[in-house]
């Protein structure tokens, strides 16, 4: 969507200026609008992801702007064959997942990818609101055709979490680990949320959705106050700013590596990995389910990929749902 007009003489007024301050009444005089005019200007350009910084008697600088992904950009350095072929980058949307979902019932190849620079009603497991603003993370949703039952669609949860576990190492050196099922921390803090959803018919699988959302690049100031203690970012983590194209592109080349490999051999390979790069096996957990709250320590996945948790009397439990806190 093109920006205003007053907006983008604005913007080349700070980029002509290359970091220096301006005054609030040179702006005013130059666009011919009043000073009120010209801090609603500035209000409405850091909604949409640029920073300033604002000094009394000097005016604005221009601090940091965001950073848009560009369709072409992620198709010609994309390493995979077929997941993210088609790709569709929308600056807003309500939730990448409805986007694909209906791209799925309209008929759309497995491996199309749906991007937003911003979701306005991104939602995790259980309905949860996921934070998700503008330019700053990776908000995206890939249409799945497994072949596989539906009870076994789960599994890709786990796929998915090792294949993002393994892309932020490759592209940013910061080191995650997976909270059981479908969280990636960063030291005890989340950095993204995984979202599998299918839709059946006559007990078969027509597609999933798998969603990613990943905070890569927000600042501690992008997050709500309330979840400022347990959320972080990748750039947080690792202390440079994340290249989001480049991401994008090695997780679905590890995507695509690792989808063939389930189908090739199933889960074991998988489950393998995710073990390996677990921050729920060997911990005691708390288990919460819609019928009871109990704890134990984890110590692996089943064939079918629940979480074994052995309780203190010595039983091993299959846990297939429900949410896991995490103890020492």
């Amino acid at each position: 969507m093109k920006e205003p007009e007053q907006d983008i003489t604005l913007l080349e007024m700070f980029h002509e200026q290359s970091g220096q301050y301006l005054s609030g009444e040179e702006i005013s005089r130059r666009l011919s609008i009043s000073r009120s005019a010209v801090w609603k200007q500035i209000n409405k350009l850091r909604a949409a992801g640029y920073e300033f910084e604002a000094l009394p008697r000097l005016g604005y600088r221009l601090v940091d702007q965001p950073d848009k992904l560009q369709p072409q950009y992620l198709l010609d350095g994309m390493k995979s064959r077929t997941f993210g072929q088609v790709i569709h980058v929308m600056n807003t949307t309500t939730s990448t997942q409805e986007d694909a979902r209906r791209l799925a019932e309209e008929g759309a190849d497995e491996g199309t990818l749906v991007i937003a620079e911003e979701q306005t009603s991104g939602r995790g497991r259980m309905g949860r609101k996921f934070h998700s603003p503008r330019g700053k993370g990776i908000w995206m949703s890939l249409i799945l055709k497994p072949k596989q039952p539906l009870h076994l669609t789960q599994q890709l949860t786990l796929l998915t979490g090792v294949a993002v576990c393994r892309a932020i190492m490759t592209c940013c050196n910061v080191k995650t680990d997976i909270k059981w099922p479908n969280d990636i921390l960063y030291q005890g803090k989340k950095v993204c949320g995984i979202l599998l959803e299918s839709a059946t018919e006559d007990e078969r699988v027509r597609y999933c959705i798998a969603g990613i959302g990943i905070s890569a690049n927000l600042k501690e100031t992008d997050f709500p106050e309330n979840i400022r203690s347990v959320a972080t970012s990748v750039r947080l983590a690792g202390g440079q700013t994340v290249d989001r194209t480049i991401l994008i592109q090695t997780i679905m080349a590890e995507m695509e590596q690792l989808y063939e490999l389930y189908n090739e051999q199933g889960l074991a390979p998988i489950a393998a990995l995710w073990e390996a790069l677990s921050g729920t096996v060997g911990r005691e957990v708390e288990v919460r389910t819609s019928r009871d709250v109990t704890s134990g320590i984890a110590t692996g996945l089943n064939h079918d990929g629940a979480l074994l948790v052995r309780h203190p009397d010595g039983e091993v439990i299959p846990v297939y749902s429900g949410d896991i806190i995490l103890g020492s």
